[in-house]
């Protein structure tokens, strides 16, 4: 044997862990920092017309918010110890905060007076996420997707009024804000407003991928440049702001902390901690990394972070951006490095005081139309996570209008709080903190303080099915109730029943998939040709929507194949895509003589669906016998995940950010 046979094999370095070239790690790393720039300077901007600052601390305001995301997406994409995921994710300021700190800095006074208990409340918010960031996930239970969706509806829905009022902004009198709107300011106003709003919509529509990502980007710079050319001595203050700058700790005073202020900081974090859990989950996807519950305790502990030095440098709470997420799935590039120059070039841009005031600048108006776009989706993103609850549950029911209409009574009557005692005026001067901690609140009271009727699990007609109640019932109505899990073959859900009492969802769930595996081969090669090929789901799903097929109660052939394609951006498809399916599924059945089974819900897009299929030709029958039975046992978790009142939040968070991604 020769010397350098024994030699080992150069160690192969995941992808996540590559270093491009220079002159590309910069282009990339750019390409981020635009993907991402609307949404992080957009928060400083609308805190500061809230709290009315000056155009100097709207300025430092920029440069403390883009100097500091860039050291948090250092932190979270390089690492250090256990803190930082090391994944490509970029860390910006939260949307989920806006209104709680206005709240809190209007309560305070306003101005830079208000920013003394802002900044109190999120270094102490930022400590509690650093250090409970291990036992997150025995907090799960209780953020639910009825408590995070009611919170994410009830922010976006208050945050449009702040958009609104930016849209009038230049109508109404400084001295006098009662007094009647000037209508022919109101006129400029909403044509500002209204194109801006209008060009974010056509770039949404025409464009895809990275030019949609950027569309709210496009939209300010459009608009404010429109202005500019019509006269509007928007840059005056460019001139007279400083070439370079640092953010210095506590510019603008040392902090002060208040009891309920940084309460509803706390929830504030809560609330974004399980956002962060679905990006680490969904990038781990994207970038073909297998996450642990470690990889999010090191995520959330950046996340603590990070809040605690925006506290000190004067910025704001940070989570990971999710438009972020989506462009490392467009573009294939899965180097945390890139993240890390993105965050270079960010702490350049937050030394750089007249690029801040260029930004200062946009036209309220203008702000206020790419507001109501991005607050707008907020409240989406609500109502999907509320989707996800089971409604038909009363107590999920009084939960959310409950704090919807509680955070709605504030928001609409802010003076309802001027009777309260002083320090608990900023609990009711803030519909946001006041709606979720209602939502935390019924959520305790109803699921987890006393006698419980067990975890919901599924509705049988008009009855809603608790987890006692499954341990109770006879083989038929077992069947009865889960038989649809598995598609074509009773005997799965007969032998899980056999494993009674369950006592939590977590031992149903595992019955029901131990379940298929005590089949004989006979058994498991009858269930798996009973599920229809992926590849005719996919295209009589296409030719339904095509179609505008109707959706009713009862669910035909075609609504099964909508519903289980559902993740995959249908409208999107092409004819070359619909041939490559097409030639995928008879190579597979030629192959195989089986329909390809493939549980689509956990595929980002078709590219992949077609990926993995042809892998799946190639494979061995042994080999494809588990790959169909693993196919056919995801599909079933997933329609028990549907069934489930009480789904996990993290799968809730991670499908979420998948929905947001195709």
């Amino acid at each position: 044997m020769s010397q350098a046979s024994l030699a080992p094999a150069p160690r192969t370095v995941h992808p996540v862990d590559q270093v491009p070239p220079a002159p590309k790690l910069a282009v990339l790393g750019l390409q981020h920092v635009l993907a991402f720039y609307a949404g992080a300077v957009i928060v400083p901007l609308v805190i500061a017309q809230a709290l009315k600052l000056s155009p100097q601390d709207t300025v430092h305001l920029i440069n403390a918010d883009l100097f500091t995301c860039g050291i948090a997406s250092i932190i979270q994409a390089a690492g250090f110890g256990k803190v930082g995921v090391r994944l490509p994710l970029v860390q910006g300021v939260t949307f989920t905060a806006v209104s709680p700190i206005i709240a809190i800095g209007l309560a305070s006074g306003g101005g830079t007076q208000g920013l003394a208990e802002v900044y109190g409340a999120i270094i102490v918010a930022g400590l509690v996420t650093f250090f409970a960031a291990p036992y997150f996930s025995r907090l799960l239970r209780f953020f639910p997707p009825v408590v995070t969706g009611s919170v994410l509806t009830i922010m976006g829905t208050t945050l449009l009024g702040v958009a609104a009022g930016d849209v009038v902004r230049n109508a109404q009198d400084p001295a006098n804000p009662a007094a009647p709107l000037d209508h022919a300011a109101l006129t400029e106003s909403l044509l500002y407003a209204f194109g801006t709003l209008a060009l974010i919509i056509v770039i949404q529509r025409v464009f895809s991928g990275f030019l949609a990502t950027v569309s709210v980007l496009i939209g300010l710079v459009a608009g404010t440049a429109v202005a500019w050319a019509l006269g509007e001595p928007i840059f005056a203050g460019v001139a007279s702001a400083a070439p370079v700058g640092v953010t210095t700790p506590f510019f603008f005073g040392w902090p002060a902390f208040s009891l309920t202020a940084c309460i509803s900081m706390i929830v504030v974090m809560a609330i974004t901690a399980v956002e962060t859990t679905g990006d680490v989950f969904a990038t781990g996807e994207v970038v073909g990394k297998r996450i642990r519950p470690t990889h999010v305790a090191a995520a959330l502990r950046a996340d603590g972070l990070s809040t605690t030095l925006g506290g000190v440098l004067n910025s704001f709470p940070y989570t990971c951006f999710a438009q972020n997420v989506g462009l490392v799935r467009l573009t294939r590039v899965k180097s945390r490095w890139v993240v890390v120059m993105a965050g270079v070039i960010m702490i350049v841009l937050g030394l750089l005081p007249k690029a801040a005031a260029v930004v200062a600048a946009i036209p309220a108006p203008v702000l206020g139309g790419a507001s109501i776009a991005m607050f707008a989706n907020v409240a989406v993103v609500g109502i999907q996570t509320l989707a996800k609850a089971d409604l038909h549950d009363n107590r999920n029911a009084v939960i959310v209008s409950t704090a919807l209409g509680l955070a709605m009574l504030v928001t609409l009557q802010p003076h309802v709080a001027d009777v309260l005692p002083s320090w608990a005026q900023i609990l009711f001067a803030s519909g946001v903190t006041l709606g979720s901690i209602t939502a935390i609140l019924l959520n305790l009271l109803f699921f987890h303080v006393g006698p419980q009727r067990g975890a919901e699990v599924a509705r049988s007609g008009d009855r809603t099915v608790t987890i006692d109640d499954v341990d109770a019932m006879g083989r038929d109505e077992f069947v009865a109730t889960f038989g649809s899990l598995y598609t074509g073959a009773a005997w799965p859900v007969e032998r899980a029943w056999e494993a009674r009492p369950f006592g939590s969802t977590t031992a149903l769930r595992a019955a029901l998939q131990e379940a298929v595996l005590s089949g004989t081969r006979e058994e498991q090669d009858a269930l798996v040709r009973s599920y229809r090929d992926v590849g005719e789901l996919v295209l009589a799903a296409v030719d339904a929507e095509d179609a505008g097929a109707p959706r009713g109660p009862i669910a035909s052939d075609t609504e099964v194949a909508l519903l289980d394609t559902s993740s995959l951006a249908l409208d999107r498809i092409d004819d070359v895509q619909r041939d490559e399916i097409h030639r995928l599924s008879t190579a597979y059945q030629d192959t195989h003589g089986r329909p390809l089974v493939m549980c689509v819900t956990n595929l980002a897009d078709l590219d992949q669906l077609v990926e993995q299929g042809w892998r799946r030709v190639e494979s061995s029958p042994a080999r494809e016998h588990r790959a169909s039975l693993g196919q056919v046992s995801a599909i079933a978790d997933a329609r028990f995940d549907a069934l489930v009142a009480d789904a996990s939040p993290i799968r809730s968070a991670w499908s979420r950010k998948f929905e947001q991604l195709t």
